[in-house]
């Protein structure tokens, strides 16, 4: 399983929300960057990047720091926020992005949704942010009448093959990630599966390990201390 530390950016600033609440907002660094060889030099090889005023508005708002990210440290990054044209997932890619994310416009567009898995393949993933069981969009402003399941099934045969699935409930809440819904998920769709929120501790990533996921993203839980970095990459493996 691979890790992914994440940088959510807000302004240029490296931030955090407490259950997708932008009125709760930490600043933890004004260097994303530096944040990001921070995770190289722990031995980390993926990163997560969300544009947290373009998953609000859009457009890509945080491009030229996302840009400076890539170039402080050669990581596999996979970004998401707001990506809802063509040109915004060809932004990113030619800037050096491995891997695009699509939240809202795989929910509200599945034909654009269609025409970028045709053009880009496995470059796009579908970020899932759950909220009481049903599908958030709109920077998880917006609670969509979609059940999960229904989500997950429809990504399924449109060939969707990686999915980043957040349970809003307890990102940012320190209180454990929710094994139950990631062992149901990945055990009922034959899906890439990257867990996110509430990875609190190093027993929350070797119990999502041993649920044979492809990932899981580890946000708050490192910029307070709670999981050393390098022993979560290392219990990962």
């Amino acid at each position: 399983m691979d890790i992914y530390p994440a940088i959510d950016l807000y302004q240029g600033k490296a931030v955090r929300l407490y259950k997708g609440d932008y009125a709760r907002m930490t600043v933890y660094s004004d260097d994303p960057p530096s944040v990001a060889r921070d995770f190289a030099a722990a031995g980390a090889r993926h990163i997560h990047l969300v544009d947290l005023e373009g998953a609000k508005s859009g457009r890509p708002e945080n491009l030229d720091t996302i840009r400076r990210i890539l170039d402080a440290a050669e990581l596999f990054a996979e970004v998401g926020g707001g990506i809802r044209t063509l040109e915004t997932v060809e932004q990113y890619l030619s800037c050096g992005v491995n891997r695009v994310i699509l939240g809202t416009a795989a929910v509200k567009d599945p034909d654009f949704l269609q025409e970028a898995l045709n053009r880009y393949g496995g470059k796009i993933a579908v970020g899932v942010d759950l909220k009481d069981g049903y599908v958030a969009i709109k920077g998880w402003t917006e609670q969509s009448q979609l059940r999960a399941e229904e989500f997950f099934a429809s990504m399924q045969n449109l060939g969707v093959k990686t999915i980043i699935c957040t349970d809003i409930s307890r990102d940012g809440a320190m209180r454990g990630t929710n094994l139950g819904l990631y062992r149901q998920l990945s055990g009922q769709f034959g899906l890439d599966l990257i867990a996110s929120g509430g990875v609190s501790s190093l027993e929350d990533v070797k119990a999502l390990r041993e649920l044979n996921l492809t990932g899981a993203i580890i946000g708050k839980a490192y910029y307070i201390g709670a999981i050393d970095l390098k022993e979560a990459v290392e219990a990962a493996t």
